[in-house]
């Protein structure tokens, strides 16, 4: 029997929209929190991915993900 349930994410720990987009607009915060984020959702690969790039690519992603959508940008499985 499949389970179809859509899997539903917290970003930057459930906080409301106003403090996620300024947490995302601080790149240290941004870069820090979706490591952290990938190590909790147990994503080591994605993790060490946004280790790296996060401070570049990966940050305007992120910010403009929670700007629009409330959720960080999420790389598929």
């Amino acid at each position: 029997m499949e389970n179809n349930k859509e899997i539903v994410y917290d970003d930057y720990l459930g906080l409301s929209k106003a403090v996620s987009i300024i947490l995302a607009v601080i790149p240290f915060t941004s870069w820090f929190l979706g490591v952290f984020i990938r190590f909790k959702e147990k994503k080591v690969f994605y993790a060490i991915v946004r280790i790296f790039l996060g401070f570049n690519i990966l940050w305007f992603l992120d910010l403009l993900f929670i700007i629009v959508h409330k959720s960080l940008f999420r790389m598929p499985d």
